[in-house]
Order: structure tokens, then C-alpha cells, then sequence
């Protein structure tokens, strides 16, 4: 047809597929000028190349399909400046976003290579300064198992994920102290997602700033009682008093690993 393109000239033209052109037909976002009524054919005015042209730099600019039909119903210079103002700024939030998610994946990288570059000093047992940190926390169920630890670190990672908290992607569990004098070492009471301070959420606690002790746990989970032993054995012989439940902090586990050996558990207590 004359001064009309086909539907497969147009997908030619603009590097769009065909099935692209007829999902925005079906949805009335951009249809065609003309249907043929004997075979179907799609066919496109000229001008209707710079309505596509339209439509493609709003969506590469991040606007949604309903977002760019509804504007491009009645729009001109005003509306398209509000427009492309508050895309901006939408922008603007969506970067500071993956600013944070980059910082705490660094985060969590920078965890790893530590321990990783420090192999064969992890089995010792340090004392130090620990810093504030803020966890997100959810109990765990009687027996407090690694099945019942895992459905409620599940449970953290689904709070954080609906409620928009800013996590590390890092968790762990709290295990009593007295469990662990038991030999208990593997029955957690809280499972926790290390994130940052943030009023608007119950259920963070805030870990203060205080002299702590701690070790590296390297292997599989079940083996951990080993480790504990080691820092229990210090602090008496240091005349260490520990004044809290343990902290673990996975370091290196199923979200980098498929091999349980290569695990990496911080524990930590509070000493006096």
C-alpha cells in the first residue's frame, strides 16, 4: 500500500519485533492505521513512526507501558516536562537504591576475602572492640533445629524483601548461652539479617557497641560445637567473663557455597 509501511517493515525499521507491534495493538498502545479486512495485515502511517519513536524512548527511559499509554492519550510540552521531571526523580531513587544494594554486596565481598586472605589465622581467638550493628530478628520454633533456623531466616529474608528494609543479605542465628554449656551448639533461639538502624519496623534490635570475643568456624554447620569449645576454653583461661548469647555471623554459606566445607561462621559474645 502506498505511503503505508507493513507491519514487518516497521519491525525493520525501529529493531522491533513483530510480536512487540501486536501485543501494543491488543493493548491499545500503539495501533495501526490501517487493518486489511480480507487477510489481517497490519499497516502504519508515516507519522505514526514518530508516535513509535515515542513510545520506545519513554520506555528505554524506564516508564511503564501503562505509565506511557495514559500520558500519550492528551499530551504536549507541559505534561511531557512533568512527566520526564518525575521520571527523574524515580530515576534518582532507583539509583541511591542500587548505590546501597552495590555497598552492602561489597559488603559482604569484602566479609569473604578477609577471612579468605586470613585462612590460616581464622581458628584463633580474638578479642576486640565490636562495633554497633542493628539485626532483624525472628524467633525460631522449638526444637530450634537447622530446619526450624532455616524457615525463620526465610521468614526474615521475606520481611526485609516486602517491607523494603535495607539488609546486607548476610544472616545468622542467636544461640542461648546456656544451650551452648550444654553442648546444644545447634539449637538457634533467633534467626537474624544484619541491616541498619530503622525505626519504622519492630522486631530490630540493636547489638551495642562493647568488648567482644570471638572465632571463625570453618566447615559444616553440624561440626560448629568444636569452635565453641576453642572460645569457651579462652575465656576461662583469660578469666574472660561472657555476659551475652552467642552471635553467629555467616560469613560464607549456602548464598555463595554449594560446599558445606567451605562455610565460613563468625561467633561472637559479649565479655566483660
Amino acid at each position: 500500500m502506498d505511503n503505508f509501511f507493513s507491519i514487518g517493515e516497521v519491525s525493520k525499521y525501529q529493531n522491533i519485533s513483530k510480536q512487540t507491534l501486536i501485543f501494543y495493538d491488543k493493548i491499545g498502545l500503539f495501533r495501526p492505521a490501517y487493518v486489511d479486512p480480507d487477510n489481517g495485515y497490519r499497516y502504519y502511517s508515516a507519522s505514526q513512526l514518530d508516535y513509535l519513536d515515542t513510545i520506545l524512548i519513554m520506555k528505554k527511559a524506564g516508564l511503564s507501558l501503562n505509565e506511557i499509554r495514559e500520558h500519550m492519550q492528551h499530551y504536549n510540552t507541559q505534561s511531557s516536562l512533568a512527566m520526564l521531571r518525575r521520571q527523574m526523580d524515580t530515576i534518582e531513587e532507583q539509583m541511591e537504591n542500587l548505590r546501597q544494594i552495590q555497598s552492602r554486596l561489597k559488603h559482604r565481598c569484602d566479609q569473604i576475602e578477609s577471612v579468605e586472605t586470613g585462612k590460616g589465622q581464622t581458628e584463633r581467638v580474638t578479642v576486640e572492640e565490636a562495633r554497633e550493628q542493628y539485626i532483624l530478628t525472628q524467633a525460631v520454633e522449638e526444637p530450634g533445629s537447622l530446619r526450624e533456623a532455616s524457615i525463620a531466616t526465610k521468614k526474615c529474608f521475606a520481611r526485609a524483601f516486602e517491607q523494603e528494609l535495607p539488609v546486607f543479605f548476610q544472616s545468622g542465628v542467636i544461640v542461648p548461652l546456656d544451650k551452648i554449656r550444654q553442648g546444644r551448639c545447634t539449637e538457634a533461639a533467633w534467626a537474624f539479617l544484619l541491616t541498619e538502624k530503622w525505626e519504622k519496623t519492630a522486631g530490630i534490635r540493636k547489638l551495642p557497641a562493647g568488648k567482644s570475643v570471638s572465632t571463625f568456624h570453618m566447615g559444616d554447620y553440624l561440626s560448629i560445637g568444636r569452635s565453641y569449645q576453642r572460645i569457651l576454653d579462652y575465656c576461662e583461661k583469660n578469666s574472660l567473663q561472657i555476659i551475652s548469647d552467642s552471635y553467629e555471623f555467616c560469613i560464607n554459606d549456602y548464598i555463595t557455597t554449594r560446599d558445606e566445607k567451605e562455610y565460613i561462621t563468625k561467633i561472637m559474645f559479649y565479655v566483660k
